[in-house]
């Protein structure tokens, strides 16, 4: 992989972190804990629909949590020089498949077998 390759993969690893972090904050989801803040409680005839909607924002920011957490463990690869090789195998992801994914941690050959 080239330095273009690597700055350009590594711009798009920093927008996407700075996205999902701002989806979590949004959703009241402190993106350092994945704890949620407090949820209003409008009463008792809505408590049902409530505790409904806490239920599907966690849900939809548990996604976003294991997204972040792939995305700031790739940052970590690219500092510490490890970016672009599998964790199964040793060898190069290849440049496709971390311009399609960027946080990938296996060729394809090892995330085939491991599905």
């Amino acid at each position: 992989m080239d330095g273009t390759t690597k700055t350009e993969l590594r711009r798009r690893l920093d927008e996407e972190r700075t996205t999902l972090v701002g989806q979590l904050t949004e959703m009241g989801v402190d993106p350092d804990t994945g704890q949620p803040s407090e949820f209003a409680q409008e009463g008792f005839a809505d408590s049902g629909q409530s505790t409904a909607e806490k239920a599907r924002v966690l849900s939809i920011a548990e996604g976003l949590l294991e997204t972040l957490h792939e995305v700031d463990a790739a940052l970590t690869r690219m500092d510490d020089g490890t970016f672009g090789t599998c964790d199964t195998c040793g060898s190069p992801i290849g440049d496709e498949r971390l311009e399609a994914r960027p946080f990938a941690r296996q060729c394809m050959d090892c995330a085939r077998r491991a599905s």
